[in-house]
């Protein structure tokens, strides 16, 4: 029996299972460039190990100085990461020439993901300006691929059309969309419900923060703790949530003990990692456990392995969050996005993450202008010189004033 070809338009299409429909000519024409693009960004990585490999020969890198070792460290650590991105931007344009779009959705959120750790680690290196272009192109892209094809936000935005057509809406009222309805997770881990995770647990995270420096570390004195330029955020806690959701979404109804272990660690890890790129990254110290014991009886071995950017003690502390955001929160705040009228849905996400990631973008540029300054470096860019006049020192200590800033715990200074 001869297989019917899927016709380009109409009915036969829009009735298609989301996974099996074809994917658009404009896609297919970046799974090209994909192809050619993770050929350049081989080519890349050797030119840039090579340099590397150069500038060790010449003798301008000192592996007997801490941060000259740490900057070897994440140099390798990014060339590991352009080769992954090598590997999955060829498998991207592969999945998108094939219309294999449930595939080129999980390659391109993977991609987006590898992506952002290239730019941290170029971040580490060479500072916020000097990131390239094209890097961020491909983060940008991959996130909406991810987005576009999947097919569960595709059902989602289908369901919206039928429900706006024949006005049914008791899903909507039931605060039940977004529910993984295969049974293999609590949620769908899509764009829309990951984004809005990051930020009603940055906001949630930066209240018990304050309350708690306020309650318990410094008794009676308000310190302003958020982590962002704008806004009533703290990323860290954002992300964390991120990634708490992604782990334990298959196993939300896991024994307590196994939710508190997974997501003590994933925290301390996550807060270890932060740690370390605002220090080699802007010489920016925002916590330090160092000296911290258990009970007060001896020293603290997770706060001495981890070299004081965790501990025993804060690692508990995000086992605990992370049994109350798994078991408690996590239901409320689907409940509450989807008080979101469907007719605002996509476009307040699309509005609200745009200006989520302008928040970041000048919160990055702004610390990045603070090293220069604080380093002695006079602002010689408009941009440099734009940061000057409307976030100074001054302003910049009053905002963040949980971190400290020296410009010798920084890698940079001694590229």
């Amino acid at each position: 029996m001869t297989e019917q070809p899927i016709p380009a338009e109409g009915p036969a299409t829009s009735d298609a299972a989301p996974e099996k429909r074809r994917i658009p000519l404009i896609a297919k024409v970046y799974g090209v460039l994909c192809i050619v693009s993770s050929v350049a960004v081989l080519s890349l990585a050797a030119f840039l190990a090579v340099g590397y490999i150069w500038t060790f020969v010449q003798g301008k890198v000192d592996l007997n100085i801490q941060t000259s070792a740490a900057n070897l460290i994440i140099f390798i650590a990014q060339m590991a990461l352009f080769v992954a991105l090598f590997v999955l931007l060829l498998v991207l344009g592969i999945n998108l020439l094939r219309d294999r779009r449930r595939g080129a959705a999980q390659t391109a959120e993977a991609a987006a993901f590898v992506t952002a750790g290239v730019i941290a680690c170029d971040i580490m290196l060479n500072g916020v300006s000097n990131v390239g272009i094209p890097i961020l192109v491909v983060l940008v892209v991959s996130i909406v691929l991810a987005s576009w094809l999947d097919p569960s936000l595709i059902q989602e935005r289908e369901l919206h059309r039928k429900l706006r057509d024949m006005e049914a809406r008791e899903e909507a009222e039931e605060g039940t969309l977004g529910l993984d309805k295969t049974g293999k997770g609590y949620i769908t881990l899509n764009f829309f419900n990951l984004f809005w995770i990051f930020t009603v647990a940055s906001i949630i995270g930066l209240v018990i923060e304050t309350i708690y420096h306020f309650a318990v570390v410094n008794p009676g004195h308000f310190q302003d703790r958020a982590g962002l330029l704008f806004g009533p955020f703290s990323p860290i806690y954002g992300v964390g949530a991120v990634l708490m959701t992604m782990a334990l979404n298959r196993f939300h109804k896991a024994p307590l003990v196994v939710v508190f272990l997974v997501s003590a660690v994933i925290g301390g890890v996550f807060e270890y990692l932060a740690s370390w790129f605002f220090q080699f990254a802007f010489g920016i110290l925002a916590w330090d456990y160092t000296g911290s014991t258990l009970f007060g009886l001896c020293p603290d071995p997770i706060a001495i392995f981890f070299q004081g950017r965790t501990s025993t003690y804060f690692m508990c502390m995000w086992g605990l969050l992370g049994i109350a955001w798994i078991k408690l929160l996590l239901p409320w705040m689907l409940h509450l996005v989807n008080l979101i009228p469907w007719n605002w849905r996509y476009t307040l996400t699309a509005i609200c993450a745009t200006l989520m990631v302008a928040d970041c973008v000048m919160t990055l540029l702004s610390f990045d202008c603070w090293y220069e300054r604080m380093a002695g470096n006079q602002p010689t860019s408009a941009m440099e010189q734009f940061m000057a006049r409307n976030f100074d020192n001054e302003f910049m200590a009053d905002r963040f004033q949980s971190m400290s800033l020296n410009p010798e715990d920084a890698t940079r200074h001694v590229r």
